[in-house]
């Protein structure tokens, strides 16, 4: 691979100047979804899938971004001074926007960098292609201009980047899975504080396959920033009677008692999935710290129903893949994972059964849906890394 993508780059750039190779993963959530901006639990590992790219500085101002994902798109350019979000941009604007964010907190980008991108993540899969991306582009300027930021800390720039010039509201779950991933573990991490710990992942005779339901999202188009206003106003209500500053603070038992003062059911509902999901999310990694493979499964069932009727994210798509995996054999646990309206499932397959289920499953999907499901078999990698 590092060989094929630097003769890429050759050809794209021309030869010259010191050229570096990095890797940057991708990441699936295996339970606590749409906690992360309620101050919640989640659970994220990160993926041997992910982005590869080439880099080196340039002697001018200009940024030039080339994705072999886009050919079609061929070379886009920008200055490093004055960078806005142009729509023409289409991806590239990830890069440009962790650029722009490292100038706004002080460092000082005077050089253009040429860069060439290659996704292993499908795109729009909900695997986080653009926070790889963005974390990505973090790791090649931390080291071509010798930054020596912190890896938590460019989760959060990355974030940023995301919030303040994509103009999406997430939360720190992919940008900090992705940064600070470990192989074989996943990150149990508190959003609203960050603490982590890194917890084994030993599924014994049992591997996780991905599906992607090949409908394309967009976080920034979905209705993910109206879920995230739905929650703050519910939280809103409850702060008129209890001293709260997420909805992530609350037991199943607080808000029950309590969800009376939200004044809309809507409302309601939303923020009953954000404290009901925290909860599982612990009660999760406590399962897999006993071994108790059968209840962390049965957690993340539970995950996707609330997904599907309380948070309503799921859509008939994801639905279908997730609810034909629970008819199967071998199947531990099955739920979406990523912002929903389209995107993956994850589940946990007994491995003498995985090759069946893809079949099984990808059969009624398509009898369904009326077009296929990409399977992925994934491992647990580690962070980024220059390779």
């Amino acid at each position: 691979m590092k060989e094929k993508l630097l003769q890429q780059f050759i050809e794209v750039f021309g030869e010259g100047g010191e050229i570096q190779s990095y890797f940057a993963p991708g990441r699936v959530n295996l339970i606590g979804e749409h906690t992360d901006y309620n101050g919640g639990h989640v659970f994220p590992c990160a993926l041997t899938i992910g982005t590869y790219a080439v880099a080196r500085k340039n002697n001018d101002k200009t940024l030039r971004f080339y994705s072999t994902n886009f050919e079609q798109l061929g070379i886009i350019t920008s200055s490093v001074d004055g960078l806005i979000k142009v729509k023409e941009d289409d991806w590239a604007n990830y890069p440009k926007g962790v650029i722009w964010t490292l100038k706004q907190k002080g460092y000082e980008i005077n050089q253009g960098m040429d860069v060439l991108y290659h996704g292993t993540i499908p795109n729009s899969s909900g695997l986080s292609s653009s926070a790889s991306i963005e974390v990505l582009t973090g790791f090649i300027l931390n080291d071509l201009f010798g930054f020596n930021i912190d890896m938590v800390q460019m989760s959060l720039f990355s974030q940023f980047a995301e919030n303040k010039f994509i103009g999406v509201n997430c939360g720190i779950m992919d940008q900090f899975a992705i940064a600070m991933g470990k192989q074989d573990h996943a990150i149990f991490l508190d959003t609203s504080n960050l603490e982590y710990e890194y917890a084994p992942v030993k599924l014994q005779n049992a591997k996780i396959v991905i599906a992607n339901s090949n409908k394309k999202r967009g976080l920034g188009e979905s209705k993910y920033n109206e879920r995230r206003s739905e929650c703050e106003k519910a939280l809103s209500d409850l702060q008129g009677i209890i001293s709260i500053h997420a909805l992530g603070e609350l037991s199943e038992e607080e808000f029950e008692a309590n969800k009376h003062i939200i004044a809309d059911k809507i409302h309601a509902k939303r923020a009953k999935h954000a404290v009901y999901e925290n909860q599982r999310t612990i009660k999760a990694v406590e399962a897999l710290k006993a071994n108790d493979i059968k209840e962390f499964g049965l957690l993340m069932n539970a995950s996707h129903v609330s997904l599907r009727d309380d948070y309503e994210v799921t859509g008939i798509e994801l639905d279908t893949l997730v609810e034909a995996a629970w008819q199967q054999t071998g199947v531990i646990g099955s739920r979406m994972t990523g912002a929903g309206f389209g995107g993956c499932t994850v589940s946990i397959v007994e491995t003498d059964y995985v090759d069946t289920f893809i079949d099984q499953v990808g059969r009624i999907y398509e009898e369904k849906i009326g077009y296929k499901a990409d399977f992925y078999v994934v491992d647990i990698g580690n962070g980024p890394s220059r390779i």
